[in-house]
Parts: C-alpha cells; sequence; structure tokens
C-alpha cells in the first residue's frame, strides 16, 4: 500500500513538472513552428507547419545583416563577461578573505544598489557616457556591466567557502595577495565563475534597452535591436521576425547547454588533507 502511495505521489510530481515544462517551453516552440511556415499558411489557424521551409531563415540572413548583428553581440557579450569576472572578482576577494575597517559596510552599500532600478541610474550612465566619447562603441555598450551587486556578491560567498588552509599555506610560501587570488582563489571557485560567467552573458545577449540608447549606427547593432529593426521593416511579418528571434536565441541555448555541467557545485576543499 505504501509502495503504490509512493508510485502515485512520484506520478503526480512528475505530471506537474512536465505541464510547467510544457508551458515554459510553449512560447518557444510557437516561435519555432512560426519560423518554418511557409507564406501560404495562417500562422494562426495551424499549430504544425504543413509544409515546412527554411526559407525564412535564408531570407532573413541574406536580406539583413544579421552576420554583422551576431558578431557585435558575440564582442560586447564576451568582452562583458571577461571584465565582469575580472573586476567582481577583485572586488570579491578582499570582501571575503581580508579584515579591514569598513568592510562590512562597503559590502552593504554594494548590496543597497540591486535594490535601485536600472532606469534612475540610466540618464546618468548615458551622459558620462556621452561625455567620455563612448557612444556608439562597443566599449559604451559594455559600461554599466563592467561590475555588477549580483556579480560581487555571489563571488564573495564562493570566496568564503575557500578553506582557510590553502590561503595560510600560500602565505607561508611567500606568496602575495594577488597571487593568492590568482593561483588558489579563483581555480577553487570554477563553478561560481562558470554561474556568474552564463548570468552575465544572458543578460548581455539579450539586453535591448541600453544598446538601443547608445546605439543609433546600424553597423554596431546587436541581435536584439536588429530584430527589432526587422519587425518594423517587415510590417510585423511574423515568419521573418520569429525566424530572426530563432537566429538571435540559438548561441544561448548552446552556451547553456555545454556549460550547464560546470554549475554543479563541488567540493572546493577536495585537495585539502588533514
Amino acid at each position: 500500500m505504501i509502495k503504490q502511495t509512493t508510485v502515485k505521489q512520484k506520478f503526480l510530481l512528475y505530471l506537474i513538472l512536465s505541464a510547467i515544462a510544457v508551458a515554459m517551453l510553449f512560447p518557444l516552440l510557437w516561435l519555432l513552428s512560426t519560423a518554418l511556415k511557409s507564406p501560404t499558411e495562417d500562422i494562426f489557424t495551424h499549430w504544425l507547419p504543413t509544409q515546412p521551409t527554411w526559407n525564412n531563415f535564408r531570407v532573413v540572413w541574406q536580406t539583413y545583416p544579421f552576420g554583422q548583428y551576431l558578431w557585435n553581440s558575440t564582442i560586447i557579450a564576451v568582452l562583458t563577461v571577461c571584465l565582469n569576472l575580472l573586476f567582481c572578482s577583485l572586488a570579491a576577494y578582499p570582501l571575503a578573505r581580508l579584515d579591514f575597517r569598513g568592510r562590512d559596510s562597503i559590502f552593504a552599500g554594494v548590496i543597497a544598489t540591486i535594490m535601485i532600478p536600472f532606469q534612475i541610474v540610466m540618464i546618468p550612465l548615458y551622459i558620462l557616457t556621452v561625455q567620455l566619447g563612448l557612444r556608439n562603441t562597443y566599449l559604451g555598450v559594455i559600461f554599466p556591466s563592467l561590475a555588477s551587486a549580483f556579480g560581487i556578491f555571489l563571488l564573495r560567498q564562493a570566496f568564503q567557502g575557500v578553506p582557510k588552509e590553502l590561503e595560510e599555506a600560500a602565505r607561508i610560501d611567500a606568496c602575495s595577495e594577488l597571487g593568492i587570488w590568482w593561483h588558489i582563489m579563483l581555480p577553487s571557485i570554477r563553478p561560481a565563475l562558470v554561474t556568474l560567467a552564463i548570468f552575465v552573458f544572458i543578460g548581455s545577449w539579450s539586453d535591448f534597452l541600453w544598446p538601443l540608447i547608445v546605439l543609433d549606427r546600424p553597423e554596431y547593432y546587436t541581435l536584439p535591436l536588429g530584430v527589432a529593426k526587422l519587425a518594423s521593416a517587415l510590417d510585423l511579418d511574423w515568419r521573418m521576425i520569429a525566424a530572426g528571434s530563432i537566429i538571435s536565441i540559438i548561441p544561448v541555448i548552446f552556451l547553456f547547454v555545454f556549460l550547464q555541467r560546470y554549475i554543479i557545485p563541488t567540493e572546493t576543499g577536495s585537495g585539502v588533507k588533514g
């Protein structure tokens, strides 16, 4: 009787999880189905395309400079990830491992900035970007994302989990603080670094508002801006818009599929022997 109850509970749990998964994937599936439909099909009448075609992807790629948009988004996202990991880890290390006056107050101030909406600092950031001559440049798009309070918080928590023995052994070997950060701390928190990199990459890749503000030259457009331009140029041709949207999200999907195994937490101090 207990075994039957357990089986029923598992079946109900799997049923609920399957329903949630379908609800989450439905917009993506509809997008793909629309992108594969021919011009003669009504996108709202039939769920599945009766005559699937890849012509929409070819037309979008050849008619609009999606290759340039893809290159711009890749450069911006990769640079944003690298700079964010560098600055966040440099800020998080002393907040986690060094003892100095005002450390907790500084960390509290950093965390408090999470509560500030981006729209409040958007205008000052834009004015500063223009004054620095960074408008219509890659660095101008990256500028607000050089570091983030969430990244500092995440890496600080990871640094605090590194065993003291590793740090003390490095100091006995006359390793500097920068050397400890580079040779000991960063390799020990690799899962946290990969997790932050994925979040930063997805956020940068899908960002629409800030690139829209700071860019007005099409040669610097990112994929979100390219899809928006596509939507306005084609007078809401949903097949082409769906094809462009699919092109813009494929790299993010592949990134997550290949890197998700690195997000699983590992034993930080596995190399420490008692």
